[in-house]
């Protein structure tokens, strides 16, 4: 078995003995050299294998034994579960309570969806409702079964589901297990392992096929939206480019990741074919020109050996992070930060953590959850995108959005500059003068979203998104 919460070499069970409380980690690929700190939000779970949120200020995770817990915005985990569906989860190796996603009309419908393994090892994918009396209280009796899919091993299970701004359910599941996939379940189209399927879960009955699914009328099952992964260990959109990016497990050398538009159906990411761009076992396979490969591998050197899939920061604490995509390799205990450029930097090993999953706040600020030490990390830098002891504030930015200039009041420091870095982390204006009357010239720089960060020196003292018309 090539991945495992419950890993089984003797060396990361001695590891996953040890606690952890902060860690500072640097990366060579942050503006300025800035560093990168794991600060301790919460302890006391068990197993969490997913973080998510239901549009406020709540953070909803989820425990591999079948229980979701609610953790408050200043770390407190509630002591009531909001649900526990714990009977109907087969829990153990990779199998257990998998996924979360909260319908976009969550705060009215209050339908939310889990993935699970069944006591038979099955896939199900189930939707349940929280209490019409207590909205951190969910009805375990609410539940409505959407997909229940056999399984022939019991590795291999996938588990990430999210809402795509499509308002479609999008869901990975596992190739079915054992090694090298003996079923070739990922290339068959007629299979629904392997895949990243979308399906319509506003239907009377379990779910419509939605329109502009590669294989309704061909050969294919209808509600499969691409194909060709072995374990796929979370994915995420990032809605700023409008791509999804998936994290998919190898089989013994090659971990990889997967750039690809929402919009590109009928994708073939190679598995069992490929082992990344390597060939794996090509016997029947399609050309290798109609298959898609990854943006970025790595391989098992350095004790890696698994790949946690994360996201692309898209939060306003930290315009330095803007476009970089957060993963982690699950033996190794480090986090990697893939560049805009597609090129991967390590931060040094956590010592004591085996990172489970990523996941984002309303706010889009990025969370890492460790399944062994059973705690939860925000992940942030050395320094806050708003100075709150700066003595430039209060201060005001208008027009935004402007065009042309804008004019900065509030200003104690006449020496002042600004900067502006784009949603992909490139700085498009540095260290611009500040006219006497408040004004920066920003002609010629194309229309879109920007940080603002205004220093006194080299200290930075605000920071705000501006737009750009």
């Amino acid at each position: 078995m090539k991945f495992s919460f419950t890993y089984q070499y003797t060396k990361y069970q001695n590891i996953m003995k040890k606690l952890f409380f902060t860690l500072g980690i640097f990366s060579s690929l942050i503006a300025n050299s800035q560093s990168i700190n794991l600060v301790e939000f919460a302890s006391g779970l068990t197993s969490p294998v997913e973080i998510t949120n239901a549009n406020d200020t709540r953070l909803f995770v989820v425990q591999q034994n079948g229980i979701i817990k609610i953790i408050q915005p200043n770390g407190t985990i509630n002591s009531s579960d909001f649900i526990n569906i714990s009977s109907k989860v087969l829990y153990g190796g990779e199998r257990g309570l998998l996924g979360l996603a909260f319908h976009p009309q969550y705060s009215t419908n209050g339908y939310f969806f889990v993935y699970y393994n069944n006591t038979a090892g099955n896939i199900v994918v189930a939707r349940y409702s929280v209490s019409s009396a207590n909205p951190d209280i969910a009805d375990p009796a609410s539940e409505k079964i959407l997909l229940n899919i056999p399984k022939p091993f019991d590795n291999h299970n996938g588990g990430s589901i999210h809402f795509a701004p499509d308002g479609n359910l999008w869901i990975v599941t596992g190739d079915g297990g054992s090694g090298g996939d003996p079923n070739n379940n990922a290339q068959n189209k007629n299979s629904l392992l392997g895949k990243m399927l979308r399906i319509d879960v506003n239907a009377t009955g379990p779910y419509n096929i939605p329109a502009g699914n590669p294989f309704i009328g061909v050969d294919g099952a209808d509600e499969i939206w691409a194909y060709g992964l072995r374990n796929a260990w979370k994915f995420s959109f990032d809605t700023t480019t409008g791509n999804a990016m998936i994290a998919d497990v190898g089989q013994g050398a090659i971990e990889e990741i997967n750039r690809m538009p929402v919009t590109q159906a009928g994708v073939n990411y190679g598995w069992r074919c490929y082992e990344g761009n390597n060939a794996y076992n090509t016997a029947g396979c399609a050309a290798m020109a109609t298959m898609t490969f990854p943006i970025a591998v790595y391989d098992h050197s350095g004790d890696r050996c698994s790949i946690t899939g994360g996201y692309v920061y898209r939060g306003s604490q930290y315009p330095a992070l803007q476009g970089k995509y957060f993963f982690a390799d699950y033996c190794s205990e480090q986090i990697g930060i893939l560049n805009p450029d597609n090129s991967i930097v390590w931060n040094p090993a956590s010592s004591g953590n085996n990172f489970s999953t990523f996941g984002q706040n309303s706010q889009k600020e990025l969370f890492v959850a460790a399944v062994n030490s059973g705690k939860i990390f925000k992940i942030t830098t050395g320094s806050l995108a708003t100075d709150e002891t700066s003595s430039m504030s209060p201060i005001s930015i208008h027009p935004n959005p402007a065009s042309e200039k804008f004019f900065i009041e509030g200003l104690t420091d006449m020496n002042s500059t600004a900067d502006l870095i784009s949603t992909e982390g490139k700085i498009v204006l540095e260290k611009a003068k500040i006219e006497n009357d408040g004004s920066v010239d920003i002609t010629g720089i194309p229309p879109g979203a920007y940080y603002l960060i205004i220093k006194s020196g080299d200290v930075k003292s605000y920071s705000q998104k501006l737009i750009i018309k």
